[in-house]
């Protein structure tokens, strides 16, 4: 349990959250939400004591454990197996199938675990560090954005894997449905206050936009309460007859609150700039394989892209899914086949690696007008505005962004140029939760084709009519949605599991042999648990009654004025009562383990009938 009372945090004059105060209870999983900018990332910092708070308390129990994932890579172990080993704790450091089971689980193959740490990826060096922490088994996760490094199966995967975990955990990520998934509660920072409810995201949103609604209503009516009061006032003040409603109405009003109008929350709003184009076909691909070694990533690769489609790429990374994408956008040139086009096609294309491609030296206005320098100054204005650089932040250069800004920024160029097939690489990876739903709402409404790469599901059920799936080690078109890809033909991980659900239950002689196996298992890790808490209970119980004593003794004392056996006697009262409140911590804390324990072998237990 986290228990946060009266936090302040600003930077400058930006005011972060104000007199923040909150418990995350136990077992509970929290979504944090909010917009960029607004302190989700410091909270988090502030948790782990990284950052300080310019006021309030944070209270954190003795010995407990936070887990959470780090950007930096820094690996001290020759493989990926021994650096995941250094993560187990007490007696399951030596539990390898672990650290296998969790490897498989977050997208490494076998023949990986040998590997050094150095020859992957940073974004396959982000999940070793999420595998770490996972691992460690901590009390309470903080994960912000856990999702940007994985694939659309290896989240399906995380999400079963943090439904299932038995501590506190607070998470921060753009994906909604993702979030709602794994989530017993959501929080969120809004107009500079917290709002924690049991429920959904959706559920939260809901709540903040009718107390919205209620408060601006309430501020209207007094205001035109608040101008009929002041009209009779100024009517009648001079007036003997009517002087003294006029007096008794003044006071009413200097005792009215004044309410102030809620500003603007800025939002993105996407609107991206359709051109149509003639005929029905934009582009058509024919027996086009590509790879980057003699071994292709895909071959005989075939479809068509039409007018209005809208088609999300899926599959594990490293298969070939940016590849497809840049290969459409002609950054790349196929080794067998062709890709035709539209002579009227007219590509936006949102790109992983185009982010490197802004030129550093010039002013986030100045990158925006390289579009199509026939723009009107108040357009790109405009258009700089829609991605929240308003005013004077227009003027900053790229080279000062951060990566959020200045995807944000390459999203502006999109918006300016004219298009009718956009080809957009995970373009929600650096969006809040709200701009995610204003991307996937105009994309809904695109007039052109889309084809998309993305790891959200959500985002898929709600765009794609059509998909392009890596699986079963090929490429594969299909005119269908997800939710019936996922019913008909699904992950092949999803019926590997289906599989091992399935196998035979041992037979009954098999089931007892394991049962009493689990039975002793738990007999020895719950004894010595229960012998310390019966100690430490007998311990109170003694100071308790020594307490009692003392302060019985210390009311006589005090009648027969004996100051210095009074002192003598208040002295060791105050060891006997923090001694029994170090006592009652220790009892507290082991009763909680002995009790997750007892649980965790409940279930062990339940699944050996199921």
């Amino acid at each position: 349990m986290i228990q946060i009372e009266g936090v302040s945090k600003s930077f400058s004059t930006q005011v972060l959250f104000q007199d923040l105060t909150l418990t995350l209870g136990k077992g509970e999983r929290v979504g944090l939400v909010g917009r960029n900018g607004s302190g989700k990332t410091t909270l988090f910092k502030i948790l782990l004591g990284e950052e300080f708070a310019d006021s309030g308390e944070v209270t954190i129990p003795k010995n407990y454990r936070i887990g959470t994932l780090k950007q930096h890579l820094h690996f001290t172990h020759s493989t990926i197996l021994a650096e995941c080993m250094t993560a187990l704790q007490g007696e399951a450091q030596y539990d390898e199938y672990k650290v296998e089971k969790m490897l498989h689980g977050l997208g490494f193959k076998t023949e990986d675990f040998q590997r050094p740490p150095s020859d992957f990826s940073g974004g396959y060096q982000i999940r070793l560090n999420l595998a770490k922490v996972l691992l460690a088994e901590p009390d309470c996760l903080l994960l912000d954005e856990p999702t940007n490094y994985l694939d659309i199966v290896s989240m399906r995967w995380l999400s079963k894997f943090l439904r299932s975990f038995r501590g506190e955990m607070v998470i921060i990520t753009h994906d909604r449905g993702f979030m709602d998934e794994v989530t017993t509660h959501t929080m969120g920072i809004w107009r500079q206050k917290v709002v924690k409810i049991k429920g959904s995201s959706e559920k939260y949103f809901e709540q903040i936009l009718a107390e919205e609604e209620i408060y601006e209503k309430t501020r209207q009516n007094n205001e035109k309460k608040r101008k009929d009061l002041e009209e009779f006032v100024t009517r009648f003040k001079a007036k003997a007859s009517k002087a003294t409603q006029a007096q008794s109405r003044l006071k009413l009003l200097e005792k009215m609150p004044e309410l102030e109008a809620l500003a603007l929350v800025s939002t993105l709003d996407f609107e991206f700039n359709h051109k149509e184009c003639p005929g029905k076909i934009l582009m058509e691909v024919k027996d086009v394989g590509f790879g980057y070694s003699e071994k292709n990533l895909f071959e005989q690769v075939s479809f068509p892209i039409l007018k209005g489609d809208k088609i999300a790429i899926i599959g594990k990374n490293g298969k070939g899914k940016s590849t497809l994408l840049n290969l459409l956008a002609s950054e790349l040139e196929s080794k067998t086949g062709e890709i035709s086009q539209n002579v009227n096609l007219l590509i936006g294309h949102f790109g992983q690696t185009n982010i490197n491609r802004l030129d550093l030296e010039r002013t986030i206005e100045e990158e925006v007008a390289s579009v199509d320098m026939t723009l009107p100054l108040q357009r790109v204005r405009s258009l700089c505005g829609t991605m929240m650089f308003t005013g004077d932040l227009a003027k900053k250069k790229i080279k000062v962004l951060s990566g959020g800004e200045r995807a944000r920024v390459l999203l502006a160029k999109l918006l300016a140029k004219p298009s009718n097939l956009l080809l957009l690489d995970e373009p929600t990876n650096h969006l809040d939760q709200e701009s995610v739903e204003s991307l996937t709402l105009e994309l809904q409404n695109y007039p052109g084709a889309v084809v998309i790469v993305t790891h959200s599901e959500a985002m898929i059920r709600e765009v794609a009519t059509k998909l392009i799936v890596f699986h079963h080690d090929k490429l594969e078109f299909l005119n269908i949605t997800y939710d019936d890809f996922l019913s008909k033909i699904g992950w092949e991980e999803d019926q590997e599991v289906e599989v091992e659900k399935t196998k035979e239950k041992p037979n009954r002689q098999e089931y007892k042999r394991l049962r009493s196996d689990l039975i002793i298992e738990r007999g020895r890790e719950l004894n010595p648990l229960k012998k310390k808490m019966e100690s430490l209970e007998k311990e109170i119980v003694k100071l308790e009654s020594e307490q009692e004593k003392l302060e019985s003794d210390m009311i006589q004392l005090a009648e027969k004025g004996d100051s210095k056996k009074i002192q003598e006697s208040s002295q060791r009262l105050g060891i006997v009562k923090n001694s029994i409140d170090d006592l009652f911590e220790q009892l507290t804390d082991i009763s909680l383990k002995h009790d997750d324990l007892y649980a965790h072998f409940e279930l062990r237990l339940k699944s050996l009938e199921d």
